[in-house]
């Protein structure tokens, strides 16, 4: 029975159907929300001028990604007729495209105002400019010509394009330069045309010798001109830049490769140059007719075609952001060193003396987690290290204790994700490393990706032997911890022995495994388990009246998980939901989901720490976990999720949670609409939660008190 239409379209109905297509927000229109709160990063004055380019660039790779991935999922779905899963918000595949074309262009308009009116004048008044070619003096031209003949001139391929000449395969994500060319001596030949890609092994910004600040040009308007050295005998009509995005998922039929490491080699050759071309991104000042001829020879649709007032491939940029000028940066990042780690004579000690909860980057990764690893690699006592891996980085001192234990004669296993989507090539490149060392490398479940993030270090001690385990909600990459906020666990609690022997057993070898003693293990029991506690919540609040449910993720996905969160909502449970980026629960429905509140917080800092607390009656259930409620992590990957029994970590994991919750600065709000909304405070109780876990470590928030943080469940 329909009572009340509401401004958002949807309808208060006293029975509602939780299958109902208006109760989800689609996933592809919701990604799109979360990197609209990065542009607003962007256009936040408060952070520093160099963060805001940053943040400029950072919008402009996660839509790269995007097209390469979720955008080339749609046009499969179309060109093939086959949806590859299921949308219960009722959009097709068709409907998708449209909406996403639509929401982006105004995006990039915003992104394009940003930068070429506020960000780039600003740094100019810093001293740090991108000119213009034409606006140089005579003798920097000169100069620059120098420069052309000698070192830019000799690597490029400029190439033809006529009935001999057929348009070039072109890399994916690489800057090209068209020119359209005229005969000095023959006019009344047609015009010509061809195209010359960047190459990547030159630097996109030239610089200028200027006295004062830093000074560049970029290298597509040198190269432009001075073509005629490129064109000897035309003359230069025209030229403009262009770049192409292609559909970069590796397709393996894993079931028929006996060698999954040769297969994703011979796949990788492929992304940079795959026929499907997702998006072509053009000057906005190219000419309507060289225009069409790049689409008639890429084969691309107009829907595909993205008109752009700034320099292409934004990622370049970060060469600027990286130049030394510490006063337009975020101030250095100062990790706590973990107290408990710090005063033992080993960490084994340390953690044998109580369990250990690190939040990172707050708390050192390198005086907690590689401690951990090197220490093990070179303990006479241990016998034996075993570790999940998926993305490890480059330069990786994770990898390097691994090698060094193999050397000492211990047993290490590594599980190494091959298949971790554009990690791949480094993946192969340190497992060979690892393979050369003695470790053994095991590369993948069939069917499976594996996400989990968890070490064992098996350990002879005089009283018996002893495994000390890690587990965590981040990868063991040095690099991005240090700008990802992730929890760590350090424990030797006899409970958690066998469920870690289980696992990696179930990695490394053959298993059937369905009862675990304490861990949920995707895709055997998680799922089952997320939705028993939701429904326990239900359950404990028909009584108590006081059923409470608060989850810190990535992303809010399954449909079966969002169906429960509404049944819970409709029994009076209150639900927190801080979800940094998908989110396809609509919140605030009356009769629906109106206990339901869902917040995402943007920073400094990318935050992918996943948490999860069910009151229970008022014994708190915490667990900490490697997947977020998708159905990828439910389904189609080995993740954990995994009850935390420490008193002092349980608290320090509520403290946490509370302070997200406080936060009023980086704060948004999602509305029922797919709109969010800063959280409306007063600037006199501003709090922002990543600024106040900068100041204090995980060892003494626990007992934290301040009249900022709503310490309210």
């Amino acid at each position: 029975m329909q009572e009340v239409a509401h401004q958002n379209g949807i309808t208060e109905q006293h029975h509602k159907d939780l299958r109902d297509t208006q109760f989800y927000i689609n996933r592809e229109l919701s990604w799109l929300e979360f990197n609209y709160r990065v542009l607003e990063e962007a256009m936040d004055e408060s952070h520093p001028l160099l963060e805001r380019l940053k943040f400029l660039i950072i919008f402009s790779s996660n839509l790269d990604e995007f097209f390469m991935v979720r955008v080339a999922s749609l046009m499969k779905q179309i060109e093939y007729n086959v949806p590859s899963e299921v949308v219960h918000d009722g959009l097709s595949a068709s409907d998708q495209l449209k909406a996403i074309r639509e929401k982006i262009i105004p995006m990039l308009r915003l992104q394009e105002s940003i930068l070429m009116l506020n960000v780039l004048p600003e740094l100019k008044r810093e001293h740090i400019e991108i000119h213009q070619y034409l606006d140089l003096t005579f003798e920097e031209r000169q100069q620059l010509y120098t420069y052309f003949c000698s070192d830019i001139l000799p690597v490029l391929t400029p190439l033809a394009i006529d009935n001999g000449h057929p348009f070039p395969r072109l890399l994916n994500r690489i800057v090209n330069i068209v020119f359209i060319l005229k005969d000095e001596l023959n006019t009344s030949e047609e015009q010509r045309m061809a195209v010359l890609q960047l190459p990547t092994i030159l630097s996109r910004f030239i610089k200028l010798d200027r006295p004062k600040g830093s000074h560049y040009v970029l290298l597509e308007e040198v190269i432009q001109a001075n073509a005629h050295l490129l064109f000897p005998g035309l003359h230069i009509v025209d030229s403009h830049t262009f770049r192409v995005t292609r559909d970069a998922d590796i397709e393996i039929a894993e079931d028929e490769e006996s060698d999954l490491m040769t297969e994703i080699v011979e796949q990788l050759r492929f992304r940079h140059w795959s026929k499907n071309i997702v998006r072509l991104e053009i000057q906005a000042s190219m000419s309507k007719a060289v225009r069409n001829k790049i689409i008639d020879h890429l084969e691309c649709e107009e829907p595909e075609v993205y008109e752009l007032h700034r320099p292409l491939h934004l990622a370049d940029f970060m060469e600027i952001v990286k130049l030394p000028y510490a006063s337009l940066k975020d101030a250095p990042l100062n990790s706590h060193s973990n107290q408990a780690i710090m005063n033992a004579s080993n960490i084994f000690e340390a953690i044998r003396k109580q369990d250990i909860l690190v939040h990172h980057p707050f708390d050192s990764f390198s005086n907690s987690v590689v401690k951990f690893l090197t220490t093990a690699a070179k303990d006479p006592l241990v016998l034996a290290i075993k570790i999940t891996l998926y993305r490890a980085g480059g330069k990786s001192p994770i990898i390097e204790a691994l090698k060094i234990a193999a050397e000492n004669g211990k047993e290490v296993t590594a599980f190494v994700e091959l298949k971790a989507r554009f990690d791949e090539e480094n993946n192969i490149v340190w497992a060979r490393q690892l393979e050369d060392k003695g470790v053994h490398v095991i590369y993948g479940i069939l069917g499976l990706k594996t996400h989990c993030k968890i070490a064992a270090v098996i350990r002879k001690e005089p009283d018996k032997l002893r495994t000390y385990i890690h587990v965590s909600t981040g990868n063991y990459n040095q690099a991005t911890s240090r700008i990802y906020t992730d929890v760590g666990y350090f424990t030797c609690k006899e409970e958690y022995m066998i469920d870690t022997i289980n696992l990696f057993n179930l990695l490394t070898g053959y298993s059937n495994k369905k009862e675990w003693e304490h861990f949920s293990v995707a895709p055997v029991n998680m799922r089952k388990t997320i939705l028993e506690k939701i429904e326990e919540e239900i359950f404990a609040h028909s009584t108590t009246k006081n059923g409470f449910i608060y989850a810190k993720m990535n992303s809010l996905v399954d449909t079966e998980v969002i169906q429960a969160l509404y049944r819970a909502s409709q029994a009076g449970v209150t639900i927190r939901l801080m979800i940094r980026g998908i989110c396809c629960l609509r919140p605030g429905i009356p009769g629906l989901s109106e206990t339901i509140e869902v917040r995402s917080i943007l920073g400094r800092f990318l935050e992918h720490s996943r948490i999860f607390y069910f009151r229970n009656q008022g014994n708190e259930d915490f667990y900490i976990s490697s997947a977020d409620w998708m159905p990828r992590n439910l389904n189609r990957r080995v993740e954990l999720f995994i009850p935390i029994y420490d008193k002092a970590s349980k608290q320090s994991l509520k403290t946490m949670l509370a302070i997200y919750w406080s936060d009023n600065v980086k704060a948004r709000k999602l509305l029922s609409d797919c709109t969010y909304e800063r959280i409306k405070e007063d600037k006199a109780s501003k709090f922002d939660s990543q600024e106040f876990f900068l100041q204090r470590n995980t060892a003494t928030i626990s007992s934290t008190r301040s009249t900022k943080i709503k310490f309210d469940f």
